[in-house]
Order: C-alpha cells, then structure tokens, then sequence
C-alpha cells in the first residue's frame, strides 16, 4: 500500500526512503524510483526531489537514467564523482554507462520477474 501523495512534502518523502533503499552495489533508474514510490511516469519528479532535497547521506549516484547511464554532462565533477562511487562499491561503469546491471526492470520482468 502507498502513502497518501497528496503533498510535495509526501511525495518526496516516498521518493527519498525509495533511493535510501537502493543498497549499495546495485541501481535504479529515476522512473523505476517513481514507480516504487508509488508515482509510475514521474521520472522527472525524482530528478527533481535529488536536486531539491539531496542530503550528504542519500546514496544519489546508485540512480541512474532508464538506460543505465549516468545523467550529469560527461566530464563534469558530478559525472566523476557518479562513476567513482559506484565503482567503489564493485558496480562496473564504462564510458557513463552501467555495465552488467539494469536500472529498470523490463515490463516482462515487472510482470514475470527474472528469467
């Protein structure tokens, strides 16, 4: 069941405690995010709570876009410093992109579950 959305305030939070809950060594993808957080199709809502309300403890770098790529501008310090967290925790980045990790569940996968 899923938390009354009826604020900016709950919607936050729901799409927060859903980062938080992203362990260490795996990822996500912003609309994947959304719909855990009850809000399917809201992708940019996630990006935008990250911007809004990133905290030093809210582990960012482990959500990345629908195709596994890391969305800051390449070369930028936020794009470095994406990769080098990630491959801290033993995730393998290549030129921006997650390797050997989806961000999203296919619709099969979310219907079926892993093959």
């Amino acid at each position: 069941m899923f938390p009354d959305l009826d604020t900016p305030a709950a919607r936050a939070a729901a799409i927060l405690k859903e980062i938080r809950a992203v362990s260490a060594g795996h990822v996500a993808g912003y609309g994947e995010i959304a719909r855990r957080a009850g809000m399917p199709g809201r992708a940019r809502l996630v990006a935008q709570v990250l911007r809004k309300y990133g905290a030093p403890d809210l582990p960012w770098y482990r959500i990345l876009r629908s195709d596994g790529s890391i969305a800051f501008p390449a070369g930028s310090s936020s794009y470095r410093e994406q990769g080098q967290r990630l491959r801290a925790e033993g995730v393998r980045v290549v030129k921006g992109r997650v390797v050997g990790l989806k961000a999203t569940a296919s619709v099969d996968e979310q219907i079926w579950g892993p093959a």
